[in-house]
């Protein structure tokens, strides 16, 4: 089976539910989930193809360069070059250069199994947020947000900032660049190739020639220490409990008293913060597990997130991806 090339989103008017797919359709980490012709008939599974199917740019069947949607204009900033006029395939250039072997440990963090993406095939929004750690100091890590590229010479980022105060970033550091929109986790590498200072501070780094992209499990579990409030049952009962890990399916942690039953459904309310700024979730639950600890005078809960609000799943999901990205 020859390498697949690189992988593109699929876009709502390229599948249609009930007939024939017109190319085969793969997961985020080169996986064939549906054969060139197959019927998808039943809504979940295509719902599903929506949100996590590729097809792959390089195969002969797959959609031309005109069938294939350009980046939405709040992707890239004004100076992006325009999509080029369908050429003889024979003279295509790849999609991406393949990837060379891993120099160093930074390196080898990102060689994890994935999709190898090109920028245009990323759904990236202005303002969506960026993390940078520090190649050279893995400690050191910032969070600015998109403002746009100007393609094959630089990526726009707002200034990196420390306690309120602008960072010092020299021309050449490195970093580690992650993003995490919606059910995909995305990294690269790239360099600072300037600081501009007026009249907004923003931050130019290197253009990426391959992207990295994993998908992000429901159950990914990001460690943590926080203090929340739950009400549960009927009548209600309400308790202060320290969650020690949370997903977005759901958390756990200690409570000092044992409230409510297995199977009630309650609220859990809770302050984290997620791209530089405080964010209060107030997220329904089900208990779903009530364990008694070493110390009789705790109780671990386990609680499943139900009905999360759209807002809040957001924001939740940013929390969670940040948090499991700082860890590593």
């Amino acid at each position: 089976m020859n390498p697949l090339g690189a992988l593109t989103p699929i876009n709502a008017e390229q599948v249609k539910l009930g007939e024939a797919l017109a190319f085969d359709i793969f997961d985020a980490w080169g996986n064939l989930l549906h054969d060139k012709g197959s019927v998808v008939t039943d809504a979940d599974e295509f719902a599903s193809i929506l949100d996590d199917g590729y097809f792959e740019d390089s195969m002969g069947d797959a959609p031309s360069i005109k069938e294939i949607p350009l980046p939405a204009a709040t992707q890239t900033s004004g100076y992006s070059q325009p999509a080029p006029t369908t050429p003889d395939a024979s003279n295509l250039a790849p999609i991406i250069t393949p990837a060379k072997p891993a120099e160093n440990n930074q390196d080898t963090e990102l060689n994890k199994e994935s999709a190898v993406l090109d920028l245009d095939s990323v759904r990236w929004h202005v303002g969506e947020p960026f993390y940078l750690q520090v190649q050279e100091n893995p400690n050191v890590r910032y969070t600015v947000r998109l403002i746009g590229y100007v393609k094959n010479q630089s990526i726009l980022v707002t200034a990196p900032r420390i306690d309120g105060r602008g960072a010092i970033i020299r021309d050449g550091q490195n970093f580690i660049v992650r993003s995490f929109p919606g059910k995909k986790a995305y990294a690269f590498t790239a360099s600072a190739l300037k600081s501009v200072y007026t009249p907004h501070a923003y931050l130019h780094l290197s253009y990426p020639k391959i992207i990295r992209c994993s998908a992000i499990r429901q159950s990914s579990r990001a460690s943590v220490k926080i203090i929340a409030s739950i009400s549960v049952g009927t009548p209600e009962q309400i308790g202060a409990v320290s969650l020690s890990d949370i997903s977005m399916g759901g958390t756990s942690g200690i409570l000092k008293r044992a409230i409510g039953k297995k199977g009630d459904e309650g609220i859990i309310k809770f302050k984290v913060n997620t791209a530089g700024e405080d964010a209060y979730l107030s997220i329904p639950i089900i208990v779903r597990s009530i364990v008694e600890t070493e110390n009789t005078d705790e109780f671990r809960y386990g609680f499943e997130f139900v009905n999360i609000p759209t807002q809040s799943k957001i924001i939740l999901s940013s929390f969670v991806h940040q948090t499991l990205a700082e860890s590593e």
